[in-house]
């Protein structure tokens, strides 16, 4: 039971740090167009930079048996996921179809941040066997750092789609919550989720590849600058290097 409730702690601060990111959107005046076109070529690199470094990459590795195949068929699962639920969205009434984007984005991260609280859940879990809490304290500080950046990736191309300040706040810090619940999950099921935690990293991989691709550059790019490509590449950077550096 110590090791679920240092599972709770441990999420509760990434999602605190989901919330501080989404908070970001607070900054923001008014809704100009070219500023916010910046931020949805900004969090397309980040969310691009997450695929990889926090999904795909620890799914290969933790994989036991045919990683390729386990991580190639969760990695398409999820695109698909994703690619269906837009198509539902088409069959819907027009004021629900317009809000297609914010929810393929909404759905990405939200998807992207329950393997990762099954992660650091599974790390405090697996402490009842006699590991080391140290590698368990730097996964979730490492992901909470991380999630700084993913929280503003969702809240700033909301407010960009014409939500308030405050709803993309909420929207923002609730795709985080996720993280905390399948924290706890994830240590009272630690030998289940071990299992099926390589699937997940990259269902939830594909999942936001999808929505990058189909929605976000598309729409960052609209106003035919460079800008938001230069932005995605920062964006994909500072990513790339709280992964890397935090591990």
């Amino acid at each position: 039971m110590s090791n679920v409730i240092s599972a709770f702690f441990a999420t509760s601060f990434t999602y605190l740090m989901t919330a501080l990111g989404a908070s970001c959107v607070f900054f923001f005046k008014k809704a100009h167009s070219h500023l916010l076109n910046l931020t949805l070529g900004f969090s397309s690199g980040i969310m691009l930079a997450a695929s990889y470094f926090s999904l795909l990459k620890p799914a290969l590795e933790q994989a036991q048996s045919l990683p390729w195949l386990v991580v190639s068929a969760g990695f398409l699962t999820g695109g698909l996921f994703i690619a269906l639920s837009e198509k539902l969205f088409d069959i819907l009434p027009k004021h629900f179809a317009c809000k297609k984007r914010s929810f393929m984005l909404v759905a990405s991260i939200t998807i992207h941040n329950i393997p990762e609280g099954l992660a650091v859940g599974v790390a405090f879990g697996s402490l009842s066997f006699g590991d080391s809490p140290i590698p368990a304290i730097l996964l979730a500080t490492g992901i909470g750092l991380q999630n700084f950046p993913e929280g503003s990736a969702v809240s700033l191309p909301l407010r960009r789609d014409g939500y308030s300040r405050f709803k993309s706040f909420f929207i923002g810090q609730l795709s985080g919550f996720v993280e905390l619940v399948a924290g706890v999950l994830g240590a009272v099921m630690v030998g289940f989720f071990t299992a099926i935690l390589p699937f997940s990293l990259a269902f939830a991989s594909g999942a936001m590849v999808f929505a990058v691709f189909k929605e976000l550059i598309p729409e960052a790019e609209s106003d035919g600058t460079l800008m938001p490509s230069i932005a995605g590449i920062f964006g994909f950077t500072i990513m790339m290097l709280l992964d890397v550096l935090l591990g």
